[in-house]
């Protein structure tokens, strides 16, 4: 593994005690541009494992609470008159960071879930007629209940799709666990972590990373999963181009943490599951919201496809 990346992957793990492969599919998304949902129920780091990433980084950082009252002004900022100098100003939000941690956002409504699409997408923000640019590097990392909690939004297929990855934490090992009781308060441990990459690195990573060869018998496997996706009776929604384009980007940063300067097949396979099963939709009516089960279809889908040697 690059030993920076590992550096930071040995930090965050001081504090977040759960599956070690969670860090490494938060630091890709990172490292590939991408934003990351972390779902699973209360209780299991969501919200410390954001915040410990964010706090190894010498860069902006803010949170935000979602809860079903919030506008999106509380998300962007608000256009405000300035009585000193007589004149309208756009006063920034929270949006305007390095790394934004949007705590339970599936608890918000759609209209300020949708506050953050076009920041996703694009890097910068549009408020009357005017162009913001956002900071670089810049990173969503949402957290989110499973659907059916109470007081909970399902989040619509579009916002879905503007996630690189969609990242399942599980319960820590017992070991962890009584390991993890040695830790409280959290909040302490926390404070204790300190920047050990700036932005100016980060950026230089990811422009690294753009670097790292993806062969051509590479591309071809990845846009033969996407359209047996879209052959196949098991799905309604198969991977889209968008989806082509974030997996094959995911693989690169996967690489690049690995010390490789080229994709190998099993980058493909190791992260199809994460990059891709939230953009597919099963058939089947009573799995349709399950992007765990999304998941495993996608597994069955590789072991149709012929891998390239």
């Amino acid at each position: 593994m690059n030993e920076t990346i590992k550096t930071l992957r040995d930090q965050i793990a001081r504090v977040y005690l759960g599956d070690p492969r969670v860090i490494d599919q938060l630091v890709c998304c990172l490292l590939a541009r991408g934003h990351a949902l972390l779902e699973d129920v209360p209780g299991v780091g969501k919200t410390v494992l954001a915040s410990a990433l964010a706090r190894s980084i010498d860069c902006p950082f803010n949170r935000v609470q979602l809860t079903p009252d919030m506008l999106p002004a509380d998300i962007i900022g608000v256009t405000i008159f300035d009585r000193e100098g007589k004149e309208l100003r756009f006063q920034k939000g929270p949006l305007f960071t390095g790394i934004l941690l949007a705590d339970e956002i599936n608890r918000t409504t759609p209209r300020t879930q949708s506050a953050l699409l076009e920041a996703m997408s694009d890097g910068s923000v549009s408020v009357d007629g005017r162009n913001y640019s956002l900071h670089k590097p810049f990173m969503v990392v949402a957290t989110q209940n499973p659907m059916g909690f109470e007081g909970t939004y399902p989040l619509p297929e579009n916002q879905l799709d503007r996630f690189l990855m969609r990242i399942t934490l599980g319960y820590p090992s017992a070991e962890a666990e009584a390991r993890l009781l040695n830790l409280r308060p959290a909040a302490t441990v926390l404070e204790s972590l300190n920047g050990i990459l700036t932005d100016e690195v980060i950026v230089q990573m990811q422009e690294s990373v753009d670097g790292v060869h993806l062969s051509k018998d590479l591309r071809n496997y990845i846009v033969r999963l996407a359209q047996a996706t879209r052959d196949s009776d098991a799905f309604t929604v198969g991977i889209s181009p968008r989806g082509s384009l974030a997996l094959a980007q995911a693989c690169r940063a996967w690489a690049w943490m690995q010390a490789r300067d080229h994709v190998v097949p099993d980058d493909v396979v190791t992260l199809l599951g994460p990059v891709c099963g939230h953009r597919t939709v099963p058939s089947d009516p009573r799995a349709q919201s399950d992007h765990d089960r999304a998941a495993e279809l996608l597994v069955e889908v590789t072991e149709r496809v012929p891998t390239p040697v």
